[in-house]
């Protein structure tokens, strides 16, 4: 089975791993300049280093949709640079999950495949997909919805120890962002971690950078740029979060029941 994935960030990556390690083949998209703040986690930086892995799983950046189905008869992920999803007609996926996390629908349409699923809020179940996967941390993450739409983005990130928007890093000014400090490494409140145009962008609180982007991506004013987990274990910067793998499994469980798999 093939499963068309559009987005390569941590969650869609979450989702990839989970459905490849159940036996899917894997193709997904980005752009040409990923916005991962993630990135030890995430397929996309494929696109920056050509190839990368996630957990043991190992996607490869390709061209085209030919060389996507080479590669994943290698038994690698395929990641394209195609958001507009111009190499969907060839490839013929199963199934096209839409893992770009964009809060809105950026042209994804119930008739892609035989299996369309939306990923979080923007979508709307028998509309422009067959299924909307919860992603708002809480009772209801990773469910999946046959019936409506998913909660609403309400701008607020999800609480980790306690700790909510303040865990966030954001861009101070416009212009190409250069950290300083590495994902992994441990922070206190004030630690300057990368810079923008020469402003700072300290720590807002103490524990470990789980997430950074990378050095050259052009940012605006307020854009988020990394995040701080207050928990401190430098492991989990590594490794598929809870809401990654609870969200993958609400997308396996949906493109099983939609396209019949399991007979």
């Amino acid at each position: 089975m093939l499963v068309f994935v559009r987005g390569a960030g941590d969650l869609a990556t979450g989702i990839a791993v989970r459905l490849f390690r159940a036996g899917c083949a894997v193709s997904m998209t980005d752009i040409a300049q990923p916005t991962t703040v993630r990135r030890t986690v995430a397929f996309s930086e494929a696109v920056r280093l050509g190839e990368t892995e996630v957990e043991g799983v190992r996607a490869r950046c390709v061209p085209d949709a030919a060389a996507a189905e080479a590669c994943m008869a290698e038994g690698l992920v395929a990641v394209l640079v195609d958001p507009g999803a111009e190499a969907l007609p060839e490839l013929g996926p199963d199934a096209v999950v839409d893992a770009i996390i964009a809060k809105r629908n950026l042209g994804t349409a119930i008739d892609m495949a035989r299996a369309v699923i939306g990923v979080g809020p923007g979508f709307t179940a028998g509309v422009d997909c067959h299924a909307v996967v919860e992603t708002r941390r809480g009772h209801n993450l990773g469910r999946v919805i046959w019936e409506g739409s998913a909660e609403p983005d309400t701008g607020v990130p999800g609480i980790i120890a306690g700790h909510g928007a303040d865990r966030v890093l954001r861009a101070p000014a416009a212009g190409a962002f250069e950290p300083v400090r590495a994902i992994g490494d441990t922070v206190r409140a004030g630690d300057v971690v990368a810079t923008v145009a020469g402003s700072p962008v300290p720590a807002t609180i103490d524990g470990v950078l789980r997430g950074l982007l990378a050095p050259g991506v052009p940012v605006e004013p307020g854009m988020k740029a990394g995040d701080i987990d207050p928990r401190g274990v430098a492991a989990h910067c590594f490794s598929i979060s809870d809401k990654a793998r609870a969200v993958g499994g609400g997308v396996l469980e949906a493109v099983l029941a939609l396209t019949g798999a399991l007979g």
